[in-house]
């Protein structure tokens, strides 16, 4: 295991993006070998050996800046995700609605029967039932 550390010392290794291009490369392997489609099998290499190379890379800053840019991109889908993650967490003790006025997102306890709710950010009031 010495040889190994001694290797990749100097090295960028794993970050998000590499991840992101592993799975990708699986799914894609996956997918070939269960519809028989032999095109999408070789697909499968390009996500892969971008995967390689950027762990294998003595270049971190160019991989970092990679990395920073891919974490951009995926933001709003990590949000999301954490969000809905939220709601499903908190879905035994709350309910959610959505402001008819401004579409914000509202969380009430649950169990309350027909309240009337105060949006916080557009100020209106509207009945829902909890």
């Amino acid at each position: 295991m010495n040889w190994f550390n001694r290797f990749m010392t100097g090295r960028y290794g794993t970050d998000q993006l590499s991840m992101a291009l592993l799975i990708l490369a699986v799914i894609l392997t996956f997918t070939g070998s269960i519809t028989n489609i032999n095109v999408l099998a070789y697909l499968s290499y390009i996500p892969l050996g971008l995967c390689i190379y950027r762990i294998l890379s003595k270049n971190a800053t160019k991989r970092k800046m990679e990395n920073y840019k891919f974490s951009i991109l995926m933001s709003p889908v990590y949000s999301w995700s954490k969000k809905k993650l939220n709601m499903i967490k908190g879905s035994k003790m709350h309910r959610y609605f959505k402001c008819p006025y401004c579409k914000a997102q509202l969380r009430l306890p649950k169990g309350k029967g027909k309240i009337k709710i105060s949006c916080p950010v557009c100020k209106k009031e509207f009945v829902k039932k909890t």
